[in-house]
């Protein structure tokens, strides 16, 4: 506010500038040596002059560049009128040359709140995900994480680096397939079970279904819904739960693939699938009780299709588990603007749990 007034007053004498220029020399001259008495008059009497205020040193340093000002200075002395010039000067090349990051622009600084306003389980990293993925923005997860709360870190101790089983997953990744139930209460305390079958390699979730009675007859039923005629999978992965008997174990191994069972008591063995499990209750279960059985299914094949073709997933570079979908938006040339007039379209999931994002150009 203070630097409009400011500009505001030098504009002004700027402008007293320019219309005296339309008077005659004569005109000028005698209304100079006027003032010069004036001025005189007061040193004589030895009347200090108060404080300059800043549009008035602005206005005598631009005045300064159209003569000799030496020999017309006298309110102060020279030493103070240089300070005043190497201040402006200074002053100037400040706003030229700032350092750090530029800021984000307000539009992009709004949507980065308002993503995670609507949702309240995202990070850094997925917002960054999102942007970069959905309308190729690129922005740092640090640069996010300047406007979105610090979560707190739960304490544990470091990880141990011998990960040879995670070293074997990722060897037989494309081969693998594994499948895990976890249970689901509803709103009148009935339990019921879910069965999720995965991809190791893409994180894809190839079926998922939901029965109150689970059998290891219908458990087969749902592998071979899952597992198609031609598939190039080698082995599936499964703890030793009752319901995968040697009996399934055996028509499993029919369709072309070799059982693995997991040890006893160690649900590491399947951390894909658990950390998939859950997942589906942090961004989904948690936030919904189901009322019935069909309930609970229409919700997790909603869920399923944000997953497999919505979701950017960190260890996939930020892609999709469905390799159906690729990038629609290419990178934009700036890293915080878009390159052309677009607007940003909002698709929300399960009724507003999750929203996704799109980008569409702006019509003419």
């Amino acid at each position: 506010m203070k630097s409009c007034l400011l500009w505001l007053y030098v504009l002004a004498d700027l402008f007293r500038l320019v219309v005296l220029g339309f008077r005659s020399q004569s005109s000028l001259a005698a209304e100079n040596l006027f003032l010069r008495k004036q001025l005189g008059f007061y040193q004589e009497r030895k009347i200090k002059p108060r404080r300059t205020s800043h549009p008035a040193q602005v206005t005598l340093v631009l005045l300064s560049r159209w003569f000799n000002w030496r020999s017309a200075l006298t309110v102060v002395m020279p030493k103070t009128f240089i300070g005043w010039q190497r201040k402006r000067s200074q002053l100037f090349w400040r706003n030229k040359c700032q350092a750090g990051r530029p800021q984000i622009p307000p539009d992009l600084l709004r949507l980065i709140r308002k993503m995670a306003r609507e949702n309240p389980s995202w990070g850094q990293e997925r917002i960054a995900n999102e942007l970069l993925v959905k309308l190729g923005l690129r922005v740092s997860p640090r640069t996010i994480r300047k406007y979105l709360p610090e979560s707190p870190r739960a304490p544990g101790g470091n990880r141990r680096r011998d990960q040879l089983w995670a070293t074997f997953l990722k060897n037989h990744a494309a081969a693998i397939i594994a499948c895990d139930f976890f249970v689901v209460a509803s709103a009148s305390f009935r339990i019921f079970y879910v069965l999720v079958v995965m991809e190791h390699g893409s994180r894809r979730i190839i079926h998922l279904n939901v029965t109150a009675h689970p059998t290891a007859a219908w458990t087969l039923q749902q592998l071979r819904e899952a597992i198609p005629s031609d598939h190039t999978y080698r082995f599936i992965l499964h703890d030793r739960e009752t319901i995968f008997s040697t009996q399934l174990d055996a028509s499993v191994a029919h369709l072309g693939l070799e059982v693995i069972k997991t040890p006893v008591h160690s649900p590491q063995a399947n951390s894909f699938c658990e950390r998939l499990i859950g997942t589906l209750r942090r961004e989904c279960l948690d936030w919904i009780i189901p009322f019935s059985e069909e309930h609970l299914r229409k919700t997790l094949c909603a869920w399923r299709a944000h997953y497999n073709r919505g979701r950017p997933h960190f260890s996939l570079g930020s892609g999709f588990p469905d390799q159906i979908v690729s990038l629609p938006v290419p990178l934009q040339r700036q890293r915080h603007r878009f390159d052309r007039a677009s607007r940003v379209v909002v698709h929300p999931v399960l009724n507003g749990l999750h929203h996704e994002y799109t980008l569409l150009d702006r019509a003419a």
